[in-house]
């Protein structure tokens, strides 16, 4: 994937976020890297004003900021990523994670299940069954005196 190629961060068909909405910051990763550990600001933390997005329309907002609550500071969502040792892979990772979870938030919530009987014949099924089980409890028993 190439940053330079795309104008924003595509987050699904209706939605690409504009790269001058989203702001990075670098710092020193701990973890492997050898000698350069201490020297390469491979961290990255990508930042992105959600409340505050010229690219949202009021439904995809609302959802937004509140399915995306718990990870929110005044309604800024910041993602970090430090798993590799180079800073542009560290990069692409943060912007998919980004692009992941704000697919997954806007996304328009699953239609309520329409609750349903049990069939005569499955409840026919669940008590042979039953009395099976029972059937075979009772011959493990030991014979009365009658």
């Amino acid at each position: 994937m190439s940053t330079s190629a795309r104008p924003g961060l595509r987050v699904s068909s209706g939605l690409t976020i504009p790269e001058s909405e989203l702001s990075w910051r670098f710092s020193r990763s701990s973890g492997p890297g050898g000698q350069g550990v201490n020297t390469a600001d491979s961290r990255v933390e990508l930042v992105w004003d959600a409340a505050n997005s010229a690219q949202l329309c009021p439904v995809q907002r609302e959802r937004i900021l509140e399915r995306l609550a718990g990870r929110l500071v005044n309604g800024v969502l910041t993602i970090a990523a430090s798993e590799h040792r180079a800073q542009l892979r560290n990069r692409e990772a943060a912007r998919e994670r980004l692009a992941a979870l704000v697919a997954e938030a806007i996304r328009p919530p699953a239609p309520p299940r329409r609750p349903t009987k049990p069939s005569r014949g499955s409840k026919e099924r669940r008590l042979k069954a039953k009395q099976r089980r029972t059937d075979v409890k009772q011959l493990r028993q030991r014979p009365r005196d009658v």
